[in-house]
């Protein structure tokens, strides 16, 4: 029987690599799989006569997504551009032919996923979308018929699946986000410098970030160069601190992040105490931790919950300060028993073979060479 697995994401595949691109590289894998990547629009300048789907080959699966005109807001799966993607996206793709997997990472595709005809409709639940700046006024609306409607739901963390369960799925299935080891083993490896001490943060700048306690730390620690990689989005860049030990590396390719950790002493997780972290559950830890760097961060439930014996938990900049100059010198040490144990039972394969033996029929999981169910949850 033929597979397909069609996603829709808010995040572009060529964006930074997350926790979609990490497990559809994986579910993709099987050769009896026909897998889509269906992204949200795509402006261009000029006219556009009619908005159009337009796809791309690549990572051994299709790219899709909607080419509209320029305008001066970002435009998701929602307002004017709704009908397209309900109008186009089953002529592309056309009529089943066979298991048809549909996955949404956000509740306001729920209505193009619907109109491919799913034969099992999947909700990961990896943000608290509703809670981010500038979010759609319909989010919430949409969440809660997405959690109605969908067959399977999995929640990205310990937050996010509290908050699924109260809204009444009480079957959906935590599976935090993982890690792939092996892609920061040269971290570890590596030779840390004598230099500049630096400490450093990896990942968007958000809103979820506080930006005062960066500002903190940078002129508490003035030796230091405090370190932030990563792409700035829905803040304005203006309000970013600003002082000669700060630097801003921008976005940087997945292939180079272990490069990157390699160059840290401490890395950081300074995030702001609010709506938008309330249910985060961030990859990053499990990065850092795999990189070999002591991690510094506020406390973030999630964090306090799953990492507080090998994360230090700091409340202000005095402390972060305190503990990037106690933790000096760690960088690259030999991971403890404890920490081996995290790394093991969060690795994206392992992740990746769950949700297949739970969604995807038994005899595609066989020939893909996953796990079986059975092993997968042991």
């Amino acid at each position: 029987m033929q597979s397909e697995l069609i996603v829709l994401s808010h995040l572009r595949w060529d964006w930074v690599w997350q926790r979609p691109q990490q497990l559809v590289s994986r579910l993709g894998k099987s050769e009896a799989r026909t897998t889509w990547f269906v992204e949200e629009p795509i402006q261009v300048a000029g006219e556009v006569e009619r908005n159009r789907l337009v796809t791309e080959q690549t990572d051994g699966l299709t790219r899709v997504w909607l080419e509209i005109a320029e305008q001066e807001r970002h435009v998701g799966f929602f307002d004017e551009v709704l009908p397209d993607y309900i109008e186009q996206l089953p002529e592309l793709v056309g009529p089943p032919g066979g298991e048809r997997v549909v996955w949404i990472y956000t509740p306001l595709a729920l209505e193009p996923a619907l109109a491919l005809q799913p034969t099992t409709l999947v909700y990961d639940v990896m943000d608290d979308l509703a809670a981010f700046k500038d979010a759609a006024p319909e989010l919430v609306v949409r969440q809660r018929q997405a959690l109605r409607r969908a067959d399977v739901v999995f929640a990205g963390g310990r937050s996010l699946h509290r908050s699924v369960v109260k809204q009444g799925r009480i079957d959906a299935q935590l599976l935090p986000s993982g890690v792939a080891t092996e892609h920061y083993s040269t971290a570890v490896s590596a030779a840390r410098g004598t230099g500049r001490p630096t400490a450093g943060y990896v990942g968007v700048l958000d809103e979820r970030l506080d930006l005062d306690l960066i500002a903190g730390i940078a002129e508490r620690l003035p030796e230091w160069e405090i370190r932030m990689i990563g792409p700035v989005i829905k803040i304005d860049p203006a309000t970013l601190p600003q002082a000669p030990n700060i630097t801003y590396w921008g976005q940087q390719p997945y292939e180079k992040l272990p490069m990157h950790m390699a160059e840290l002493d401490v890395a950081l997780m300074p995030f702001a105490l609010n709506e938008a972290t309330r249910s985060i559950s961030p990859t990053k830890t499990l990065e850092y931790l795999a990189s070999g760097l002591p991690v510094v961060s506020t406390r973030v439930p999630d964090v306090v919950s799953d990492f507080d014996d090998v994360v230090e938990l700091r409340d202000d900049a005095q402390g972060f300060a305190e503990a990037c100059k106690l933790l000096r010198g760690r960088a690259g040490s030999t991971p403890s028993d404890a920490l081996r144990r995290i790394m093991r039972r969060n690795h994206w394969d392992r992740i990746a073979e769950r949700m297949e033996s739970l969604v995807f029929s038994p005899r595609l999981v066989d020939d893909a060479g996953t796990d079986s169910a059975a092993e997968a949850s042991a």
